[in-house]
């Protein structure tokens, strides 16, 4: 696999860290190298949050991305994707939360901007807004095709408790089902 870079955007208390942390998680179990860098405000909940995913075969020597060479972007605040687009490479895919994040017709037409209510998922289809990372973690697994669909399921299982293991496998499953749309 060649590198594949990651970013997921958002506020404090999103859950994009976690969708980073399991993404790494996940390459580094599937036998490759995977890393998470991460960039947030001293503001608990509500800053803006950056997370730089890089998933390689071979060692990762330098774990930030240059401007520009951003393979995929996910971002569900306004502030973030104002911050954070530029990094994304020319005719990268972006996906949005429609409801919190609005692309302008220039964005539009520099890069893949997809269109997915990821926050509206969470809350009424899986009925628990805490699910939108994991949603969000589908989506780009599918977008990326970076990890193995189960491997990936069973990392970010380890790293949610028992008891909201069933809520989060309908948000992954949902995730993977709105993509699936979507591309």
């Amino acid at each position: 696999m060649a590198r594949k870079l990651m970013r997921f955007t958002g506020v404090g208390g999103q859950g994009v860290l976690l969708a980073g942390e399991i993404f790494a998680a996940a390459k580094i179990k599937a036998g490759g190298h995977g890393l998470k860098t991460a960039t947030y405000t001293s503001q608990v909940r509500g800053g803006p949050t950056v997370v730089d995913i890089t998933l390689d075969d071979d060692e990762i020597y330098y774990p930030y991305a240059n401007d520009g060479e951003i393979d995929f972007m996910l971002s569900v605040a306004q502030v973030s994707y104002n911050s954070f687009k530029d990094g994304v490479q020319e005719g990268g895919t972006i996906v949005i939360e429609p409801n919190l994040v609005k692309a302008t017709d220039e964005d539009k037409k520099r890069w893949n901007i997809v269109e997915i209510p990821i926050i509206t998922i969470a809350k009424e289809e899986v009925g628990n807004v805490i699910t939108q990372s994991v949603v969000a973690l589908a989506i780009a697994n599918n977008f990326m095709d970076a990890i193995p669909k189960d491997l990936l399921e069973e990392v970010m299982l380890s790293k949610v408790p028992a008891k909201v293991h069933e809520i989060n496998k309908q948000a992954y499953a949902l995730g993977y089902k709105y993509s699936d749309a979507a591309k």
